[in-house]
């Protein structure tokens, strides 16, 4: 005989449906879920949006009966994530994130060996081989000439030029707080002056400048807006805004050296054994790497290549950025920046 449930009873099981089906649907469950359909991945990115987009087309062309997702995090929210998570996050390829965060993520991270790593330069290869290199990135000084002659300024040679007071807001520059790329030209400086002298340099450096920006890109942005004449910014942010928006900027090297950072990729440990995972991997290795070189950041990172960008300088002088990967130092410095 059927049973019939009375209206008080009826109601709790739907309250009990109710809540079971919110409990599937939370984040943790959900990426479970997730990870028992073969024909969806997840991938994290700190790309810039141009190169996040050609990332999603090559994979879009290649993958069509696949769903790609990528999601843009910036580099301090991709490595936080990726701590917090561990291997339970939802990502399963992560692309473009710092080398000393991931050296410090090692045990998240997935054994690469059983990959074909050759195309890559040893030297950036790590003993580990959880990650292999994504790109190599530069700091450059940025310069708007024609704001310079139209302000009857000189265009600077050197570090110590950039303390002259006639340059008193008309610099920009990231901060190492919030920006790689910031923290990049303060461990450079410090390699080269010494800690002490490189903080007092700081010092004397920030009463020139117009603004310490959040992001890398935010020195080079201040030069096409006109509203600084130099930038302490990324080479590959300046390339761009002159190949694509036709921005007149120029890129200068001082004697000291280019500050410089590596980013790698990699697979979430557990992740390698999926075939998807280990397809869209392998397709990253041998064709997006190699055409994000070609196309967007050309600095050497792989056997044999060549530097085919227009307008990106070639054999670019780098600086000792010894200490750069290690975090504890770089918490320490940091405790140290007060602008």
């Amino acid at each position: 005989m059927k049973k019939i449930l009375s209206k008080k009873a009826m109601k709790m099981h739907l309250i009990r449906i109710a809540l079971l089906t919110a409990i599937l649907f939370l984040p943790g469950i959900a990426t479970s879920c997730r990870g028992t359909d073969e024909n969806s991945i997840i991938i994290y990115t700190s790309t810039e949006d141009f190169r996040t987009e050609h990332i999603q087309l090559l994979l879009r062309e290649k993958f069509p009966e696949y769903r790609i997702t990528v999601q843009v995090l910036s580099t301090g929210n991709h490595a936080a994530r990726l701590r917090a998570e561990g291997t339970q996050t939802e990502a399963d390829i992560i692309l473009n994130l710092e080398t000393g965060h991931l050296e410090a993520l090692l045990d998240v991270l997935a054994d690469l060996s059983g990959f074909d790593l050759s195309p890559f330069l040893p030297e950036l290869i790590p003993p580990s081989r959880r990650f292999l290199p994504w790109d190599k990135s530069s700091g450059a000084i940025v310069i708007d000439r024609s704001r310079l002659e139209s302000l009857a300024l000189p265009v600077p040679t050197s570090y110590s030029d950039l303390l002259n007071p006639i340059y008193r807001g008309h610099i920009s520059m990231p901060s190492p707080r919030t920006s790689g790329t910031g923290y990049m030209f303060l461990i450079s400086l410090i390699n080269i002056l010494g800690e002490e002298a490189a903080f007092a340099y700081f010092d004397s450096f920030a009463e020139n400048v117009l603004q310490f920006t959040t992001s890398g890109s935010g020195p080079v942005n201040a030069l096409i807006q006109g509203e600084a004449a130099i930038a302490l910014g990324m080479t590959l942010t300046a390339v761009n805004a002159i190949n694509t928006r036709g921005i007149p900027l120029e890129i200068i090297f001082f004697d000291e050296g280019a500050p410089n950072i590596t980013t790698g990729f990699g697979i979430i440990r557990g992740r390698e054994t999926r075939p998807i995972v280990r397809e869209v991997f392998e397709f990253i290795m041998s064709d997006v790497v190699r055409e994000d070189k070609e196309l967007f950041s050309p600095e050497p990172i792989m056997v044999n290549q060549i530097n085919t960008v227009p307008n990106y300088p070639r054999a670019i002088p780098y600086a000792d950025m010894e200490g750069v990967y290690d975090l504890d130092l770089k918490e320490r410095l940091l405790a140290r920046w007060r602008f």
